[in-house]
């Protein structure tokens, strides 16, 4: 296409990556496989034979290459760059994401560098982001597409170990706010699930081949989804555990992999402990009905809670060898910034349009500073580096120059090109796919309405197109449609009536003026006035049974700060060695002989208590005093609650 002649496949050994080291046969059958697969792609290469040299010319037409036309208005277009905005340095495909977009807009004003209102309104939080994090997501992402083994170190936190691995990559998966590669490890002999995070150093192509395998037909990356603590690995066993009426709805609607009939809930798992310690989180909510090893698992918990919090506090052993403080990590800075760049193609597109038929044009310079927000004093940069840059793969499109008041615009002969509906590649149709399904509710707010039109318009246009690889998109769910609700509620400043079961408490009725959203991944928040308590609350939206619009308004606070932790206090808890690895990923210090202590901010009593169970007795609490011994009292009540445990189904908790 670039060329625009056809070629032999003397010419295409030549210039083509990895041909050129090839013999002629070798070259032959890989050119030929190649080709099968453009074609498979619904990429065909056109051929004919030149009557004079007797050889095969090949040519590439670039309707056949490029997307049909997608018309996005601009509230669409807006919409998806804040969707780019939300996944910067998340999503593998941002990218392929950006290039879209910039092809979207061209001849368009473009988009103000800021976020929109929505992306700040709706802050994404990754607990796993780090500066190496977006590198790694590209480095994985083509290694998937062109099927390249890779190489990298890895630190396998449960044997505390880092190695060598060798892995074959199928597929990126995101779940709750961590990205994993999923792949054939060739050390292990089998198909193995690795978190991004804990990969450390460089990731690399294991050999020199163009491709070093073929994705397997069976592999789904469905099956990995959607699995929680105790479900990941091979599946050991099955336990059915009794659940209170407030636990149930909420196990029902957010646990996939597992089913609750008549109060008990059954699931499968491969970590035992990890269930036995979401089970004490519940706090007597949920009772372990068998196997026997998880009844004694969870009993044994609560007596360790107990032994660990009785009498004095343990002593913490010295810090670790200090860890080197370093300055975060940068991305490198390019050599034109991507917005830069965008607006740099939609000048250009529409300084062509300003020329029409005409091989030239004058425009006066204040319409282009005010339609592309250049600043006055810039223009004339921008303009210089529009000439240098050109667009022209060899040839200009465009000269354009300021003149006093006006700028000068020649049109060359490449221009033509850049005057034709925007078009797209497969990938980067499959980058707004993947982005939409990856922010789902995310843009719930203004947005949400637009990105649904997109979806359908991707959808119409491409629906011939393998666009939509990657998680299936699930009917709307309970959880969109109470964001939904919220969102429209605080748009619209209007009151809503909410029925809410806070970890360890009763499901309550709330009247709240809801204010802003926020996703700190895995969970959404809304923070708001509540009125039935006459206090700043926010509210866990997966804890939400429902939540119905009234028609009452309510004024906006400008004093209400949105933060959910805004009047939390903080226990200083030590965590032994068995689970000092995991916390000193979530920014614990580290201290000899593999103990960690962490400060750990709560909201509520009844989350902290929660959590102290999970860990079975392998996290103390060792300050406030105050903290510390209602630990105690918790852990020894729930210890008579659950003394049935093994004999029989265990009675329902009564309340009082």
């Amino acid at each position: 296409m670039a060329e625009r002649r056809p070629l032999t496949a003397r010419d295409i050994k030549s210039t083509v990556e990895g041909y050129s080291e090839m013999s002629d046969e070798a070259f032959a059958r890989r050119f030929y496989s190649d080709r099968t697969e453009l074609i498979a792609l619904g990429v065909p290469l056109h051929s004919q034979r030149d009557e004079f040299t007797g050889e095969e010319l090949y040519t590439l037409r670039s309707e056949n290459y490029f997307l049909p036309e997608l018309k996005l208005e601009e509230d669409e277009l807006a919409a998806l760059q804040t969707a780019l905005y939300m996944l910067e340095g998340q999503f593998a495909y941002a990218e392929p994401l950006r290039l879209a977009l910039q092809n979207l807009a061209l001849g368009r004003p473009g988009f103000d560098e800021e976020p929109t209102e929505a992306a700040v309104r709706i802050e994404v939080r990754d607990p796993d982001y780090s500066a190496e994090m977006s590198g790694r997501l590209t480095k994985l992402e083509n290694a998937i597409s062109k099927q390249r083994t890779v190489k990298f170190p890895y630190y396998t936190i449960g044997r505390d170990v880092e190695s060598e691995r060798t892995v074959n990559p199928y597929a990126l998966l995101p779940d709750r706010g961590s990205w994993y590669v999923i792949g054939y490890d060739h050390d292990r002999d089998a198909m193995r699930t690795f978190r991004v995070s804990r990969i450390r150093g460089d990731i690399r192509f294991a050999t020199r081949r163009e491709r070093d395998f073929r994705m397997p037909e069976d592999f789904e990356p469905a099956q990995y989804r959607g699995k929680q603590d105790w479900q990941f690995g091979d599946a050991i066993g099955e336990a059915t555990i009794e659940l209170d009426a407030d636990t149930a709805w909420w196990v029902e609607r957010m646990i996939d992999r597992g089913s609750v009939e008549d109060g008990v809930f059954t699931t499968e798992y491969a970590d035992i402990g990890q269930l036995a310690g979401w089970v004490l989180r519940q706090e007597g909510r949920a009772r372990p009905l068998g196997p026997p090893e998880l009844v004694q698992l969870v009993q044994d918990g609560i007596d360790n809670v107990i032994e660990a919090h009785e009498g004095e506090p343990t002593k913490p052993p010295r810090a670790a060898a200090t860890r080197q403080e370093t300055e975060p990590l940068e991305r490198p800075a390019g050599p034109v910034a991507p917005e830069r760049f965008g607006v740099l193609q939609a000048l250009l597109a529409f300084l062509l349009a300003s020329c029409g038929n005409a091989t030239s044009a004058r425009i006066p310079a204040e319409e282009l500073v005010e339609r592309f927000k250049i600043p006055a004093d810039q223009l004339d940069d921008h303009l210089q580096l529009l000439n240098l840059v050109n667009f022209g793969g060899g040839c200009y499109a465009v000269y354009a120059a300021l003149e006093d008041d006006e700028v000068y615009v020649e049109k060359e002969l490449f221009g033509d090109t850049f005057r034709r509906p925007p078009r797209l590649t497969p990938l980067e149709a499959r980058a707004i796919r993947l982005a939409l399904e990856f922010v789902g509710p995310m843009i719930a707010a203004e947005a949400h309405t637009p990105l649904e039109r997109v979806r359908r318009k991707l959808e119409e246009t491409f629906g011939e197109f393998d666009v939509d690889e990657g998680p299936e998109r699930h009917a709307v769910t309970a959880e969109e449609q109470l964001i939904a609700t919220l969102s429209r509620a605080s748009a619209e400043h209007r009151l809503v009536e909410i029925e809410y079961t806070a970890l360890g408490e009763e499901t309550s009725v709330r009247v709240i003026e809801p204010h802003a959203l926020e996703r700190e991944l895995p969970w959404w928040y809304v923070h708001s006035w509540d009125r039935t308590k006459d206090a700043q609350r926010s509210f866990r939206i997966d804890r939400m049974k429902r939540a119905d619009l009234l028609d009452e308004t309510f004024e906006p606070r400008p004093e209400l700060v949105p933060k959910k932790l805004s009047d939390a206090s903080t226990a200083r808890v030590l965590f032994s060695p068995a689970l000092g690895r995991w916390r000193l990923e979530r920014g614990a210090l580290p201290l000899a002989k593999g103990y960690a202590l962490e400060d750990l901010r709560f909201g509520s009593m009844e989350y902290l208590v929660g959590e102290i169970l999970s860990h079975r007795g392998e996290g103390e609490v060792i300050e406030p005093a105050g903290v510390r011994s209602e630990i105690l009292t918790r852990a020894k009540h729930l210890k008579k609650e659950l003394a049935g445990l093994g004999h029989g189904k265990a009675k329902s908790k009564s309340r009082a």
